[in-house]
């Protein structure tokens, strides 16, 4: 199950409806019985990384929410703050993530937005 139909399941419908209301450029239209979200595009992408963890955060943090996120985080954030985000993701909002997966997306969060970016 999508991330997307997690959080319509959790929310219900409606509430995720109202909610994405004030989105400019968001259609929610029922066809067949089946709804179907359109969000606008995304402006922000993952900034580029030679590290596995890039290509696995590509995969599977910015299929459920935008990368301009990560932008939104503390600089300064070490590294136990980004394990213990990308552990929420997967174990509260269930996150298709499997375990080998986390410590490469948290090197590459923490090398790339966190404490130890190269300064």
């Amino acid at each position: 199950m999508s991330c997307v139909a997690q959080l319509r399941h959790a929310l219900g419908g409606a509430l995720l409806a109202l909610a994405l209301l004030p989105l400019s450029g968001v259609v929610a239209r029922a066809e067949g019985g089946t709804r179907t979200l359109v969000l606008p595009p995304d402006g922000v992408v993952l900034r580029p990384s030679s590290l596995p963890g890039y290509v696995k955060a590509q995969a599977h943090c910015v299929a459920c929410h935008s990368a301009e996120y990560f932008q939104y985080q503390p600089p300064t954030a070490p590294r136990g703050y980004w394990e213990a985000m990308v552990k929420r993701m997967r174990l509260v909002f269930k996150a298709p993530l499997d375990d080998a997966d986390v410590p490469d997306i948290v090197e590459y969060l923490v090398k790339t937005y966190g404490a130890e970016q190269a300064k």
